[in-house]
């Protein structure tokens, strides 16, 4: 089963992007659930030419600060493969430790998916969101965010099925896309040439009920005007939007408890 979108097309840019895009539209979307066999839930994405793996894996213990409270934990871990870029990128682990990167990337994906659930009706337990990068061209992190929400939410049906908790304890969906001003103009999705180039690059995350997550901005090449971050945060918003339409499709489609979304 796949969920596949394509953004509408509204007003045409004043340059061409180089896929041919409209400023406000998304790349191609394609969302699969239980894309592996063994995993308690993942789903594959493709953002245009950004591929990526998610998936929850459950373990029955959370970190020493949570011993005894009753409540649970999300995490996530974030990877990119060595031919996911066109030079190989080597494994970090040969490097002997995790990047700063990585390691910024991995923190904001499990903020995110924490942000969507109650773990107090998680349990006592901890579930894992590996996100694997098998083709980056751009918004990496934010299509983590967008597979590990489906990978997280099946991973919570799996325990509600084997009757390990009596409440589903996920309350939104969450979902993230990237935006910035390339020569001046606001452009949704950003690909890889688009990112290298822009004067500014932000990530957005938002839930299901219009409420913000986290935002990452930055001025790259040039300072940018309080106005302009309002316009990149609208045009954010319509792109997640979709994004969150395409995950609630997919999900309803699955078992009756996702149609609260």
């Amino acid at each position: 089963m796949s969920v596949k979108k394509a953004a509408k097309k509204t007003t045409k840019p004043s340059f061409s992007r180089p896929s041919g895009r409209l400023y406000d539209e998304l790349r191609s979307l394609t969302l699969k659930p239980d894309y592996l066999e063994f995993a308690e839930g993942s789903a594959y994405i493709e953002m245009g030419k950004t591929k990526v793996v998610a998936s929850a894996s459950i373990e029955e213990k959370v970190p020493q600060f949570l011993k005894g409270t009753g409540s649970g934990w999300i995490t996530a871990e974030y990877s990119m493969l060595p031919r996911s870029t066109e030079k190989r990128t080597p494994r970090e682990r040969t490097q002997g430790k995790i990047s700063g990167r990585t390691q910024e990337i991995q923190r904001l994906i499990g903020r995110a998916l924490r942000a969507t659930t109650d773990l107090t009706l998680l349990g006592e337990r901890t579930i894992i969101i590996d996100c694997d990068v098998i083709q980056a061209d751009g918004g990496t992190r934010t299509a983590s965010v967008n597979a590990g929400c489906i990978a997280l939410a099946l991973g919570l049906k799996k325990l509600l099925d084997e009757g390990l908790i009596s409440t589903f304890p996920m309350r939104n969906l969450v979902a993230a896309v990237s935006v910035g001003l390339v020569e001046g103009i606001k452009l949704l999705d950003l690909d890889y040439l688009e990112d290298s180039q822009a004067e500014v690059d932000m990530n957005v995350i938002e839930t299901d009920r219009g409420q913000l997550v986290e935002v990452q901005a930055t001025a790259e090449k040039a300072s940018f005007s309080k106005s302009e971050l309002s316009a990149l945060l609208k045009l954010a918003e319509k792109g997640i939007k979709e994004i969150l339409e395409a995950q609630r499709a997919l999900l309803k489609k699955i078992h009756p408890v996702f149609i609260a979304f």
